[in-house]
């Protein structure tokens, strides 16, 4: 069976599940489980996070 993921735009109440930060990065586990991010710790974990990620919405772009 195959999961469908709905993303939905981060906001600014969105914080990152390491440091409370606003998060810029959700990425999507297994049975509807997510994390959110801030730039700085997906990136310091970004190679991990991708290898059990189902899916991740990077919207860290938008900083620039």
């Amino acid at each position: 069976m195959n999961a469908t993921i709905t993303r939905t735009p981060l906001t600014v109440s969105d914080r990152c599940d390491r440091c409370g930060a606003q998060a810029f990065v959700r990425v999507y586990l297994g049975e509807g489980n997510a994390l959110q991010f801030c730039a700085h710790h997906f990136h310091e974990h970004e190679g991990k996070l991708r290898d059990i990620a189902l899916d991740v919405q990077d919207e860290s772009s938008t900083l620039s």
